[in-house]
């Protein structure tokens, strides 16, 4: 880029503002990057920065800046509180994977599992989740994995977290749960990484492995000294189900420990919003239908429903399709309404890109008349070139 120190004051519709004389995180812009395009714009501008440096390579399509007051758009008043919590998060979880990395390195060479790192590695992703939960989930849907079992023990502990934390579990035991749920897979980490890499369905030998996991998790974990009970029974009790069809006991309904019960409902959803070679990710909505129509039989009912309600039948960061044909992220959830969201409408009927965008809280809006509105479905990640990480960070 060919960059040139222009004062806000000076700014002209057109300009690519690519840079500030400030960190972005010190401003209320919720896109890094955006172009000018009137006056209105300039004033916004220059209440936060005295200079800009703008890209003279610009040529267009370039993002608008969804912040100046006055117009028919969204403030992104939600975005911009993600954003800042977004980018937190991401340094949490990339400390929790560094310190995450080392435990299940050794326990893979059949070391002794360090439960005290595990124990000090959770706690910033258990504040993280107090912070911003929305933005965390956010992240676990677009943070990219390089094995599925590691990436699958953290956001296990995460969405086991926003759980908890929704159904009011304490603080000790929303650890003993996160805990729990990072070492549920302990026991096949010294298997090979191709083990569950295969695109082909298990044979009886790897399906008599995988069978046996959860106890053997439970020993390993067991076998590294004074821990806590109750997460040694999350670890050998997340596969059971409320109807006796789990394993490896067959044990049902309230047999099963509460906190086990998160670990099981949670340890599904994310295996379905997971792509493998095996199975291809389902969108978030298509998962939550699943849970629910095998609520009181593979899940307690009342726990699936308060699941929906932590996180949202379209959470955050989904893109959406609307009846119009407009295709929207959503951005905000309405906590009594989990069909209708608060929305940013990114592209028009004809899947071209709006400018401005436009904020529309379902809630508010009529099923009937011209001004209906709702969602028709939820789109795949990347639907219509989307990466609705742009408008978060």
């Amino acid at each position: 880029m060919r960059l040139i120190e222009v004062p806000s004051s000076q700014l002209k519709p057109g300009m690519f503002v690519a840079e500030l004389d400030r960190p972005w995180l010190d401003t209320p812009f919720a896109i890094q990057g955006f172009v000018i395009r009137d006056q209105a714009d300039v004033r916004y501008v220059s209440q936060y920065i005295d200079y800009a440096y703008v890209d003279l390579s610009y040529k267009g399509s370039k993002v608008f800046l969804p912040s100046a007051p006055g117009r028919a758009q969204p403030t992104f008043s939600r975005g911009l509180a993600i954003k800042a919590d977004f980018d937190q998060a991401k340094i949490t979880f990339e400390s929790t994977q560094e310190s995450l990395d080392k435990v299940f390195d050794a326990i893979g060479k059949g070391e002794t599992a360090n439960i005290e790192t595990v124990k000090e590695a959770v706690k910033p992703l258990i504040n993280s989740v107090f912070k911003n939960q929305e933005a965390v989930a956010i992240l676990l849907r677009f943070k990219e994995q390089n094995d599925y079992r590691y990436h699958h023990s953290i956001a296990m502990a995460v969405w086991a977290a926003i759980l908890g934390r929704h159904i009011g579990l304490s603080p000790d035991e929303l650890e003993k749960l996160a805990i729990g749920c990072t070492l549920c897979d302990a026991g096949m980490l010294n298997l090979p990484r191709t083990f569950l890499d295969t695109p082909h369905k298990f044979d009886q030998k790897q399906r008599d492995i995988i069978l046996k996991h959860p106890e053997i998790s439970a020993e390993i974990v067991g076998s590294s000294g004074a821990v806590d009970l109750e997460i040694l029974s999350i670890i050998e009790n997340h596969h059971e189900r409320h109807n006796g069809s789990g394993y490896p006991q067959g044990l049902t309904g309230t047999e099963i420990p509460l906190l086990a019960r998160i670990a099981g409902l949670v340890d599904t959803y994310d295996a379905m919003i997971t792509s493998r070679p095996h199975a291809k990710a389902h969108c978030s909505y298509d998962a939550m239908q699943e849970l629910i129509d095998t609520k009181g039989e593979l899940f307690q009912a009342p726990l699936v429903e308060q699941f929906i309600q932590a996180i949202g039948l379209f959470p955050t960061g989904s893109i959406v399709e609307l009846n119009s044909g407009e295709v929207a992220i959503v951005v905000n959830q309405n906590s009594s309404r989990r069909l209708k969201p608060e929305v940013v409408v990114i592209l028009d009927k004809n899947k071209q890109q709006k400018s401005p965008f436009d904020l529309v809280d379902l809630s508010q809006t009529s099923l009937t008349g011209a001004d209906a509105c709702w969602i028709v479905r939820e789109l795949e990640p990347g639907a219509y070139g989307i990466n609705p990480e742009d408008y978060f960070i």
